[in-house]
């Protein structure tokens, strides 16, 4: 019983470190990388699709992507929904050939990337001690229930605790090497 609260509590805070990675992806850092384009959808055939089921994405060079449609249909599609992503970027076409050059971030830019990358850390931070919360209130379930002694509620809080500050160092990991790279000229 005590393992399965520890083990379900490790598996959603897992859950949520991988989601705030998930979330950082989506944080340009001023050099290209595909993923910068997965949260984009298109209008194929009346249905909302994403890029990449439509297209191929890759990287040109480091400030350049480069988007090839599958159909040549598509080329003023994709242009008109990165143009009104919140990403702020201006595609450029040269027949069936989006190309997708990245600004330089600016110091001011940076300084916001990095106020939305804490935020978002935060978020996850929070994420992580609701889980805690969650299994601590049933660790004292149990013990109302008498099916756990105190000395087992005690260890079985401790244990959690320590995973907690596991998955909070981890987000704290991520958010450092985040800030890095947005700092990185």
């Amino acid at each position: 019983m005590l393992d399965e609260i520890k083990k379900d509590a490790a598996q959603r805070m897992s859950k949520s470190v991988a989601s705030l990675k998930h979330e950082l992806t989506k944080i340009r850092t001023g050099r290209a990388h595909t993923s910068l384009l997965d949260h984009i959808s298109v209008d194929y055939y009346g249905s909302q699709t994403p890029l990449k089921q439509v297209s191929n994405v890759g990287v040109e060079d480091a400030r350049t992507l480069i988007i090839t449609p599958w159909e040549k249909n598509m080329v003023s599609v994709i242009e008109k929904a990165i143009m009104n992503s919140d990403l702020g970027l201006n595609p450029a076409t040269a027949g069936t050939v989006i190309r997708v050059p990245l600004p330089p971030l600016t110091e001011e830019r940076r300084k916001d990337m990095i106020r939305v990358v804490r935020n978002e850390a935060e978020g996850g931070r929070i994420a992580i001690r609701n889980v805690r919360r969650d299994a601590i209130s049933d660790l004292k379930e149990l013990l109302k229930e008498k099916e756990i002694g105190e000395d087992d509620e005690h260890r079985a809080e401790d244990e959690i605790q320590t995973i907690t500050d596991k998955y909070i160092a981890e987000i704290d990991q991520v958010l450092a090497e985040k800030e890095a790279e947005l700092l990185e000229i």
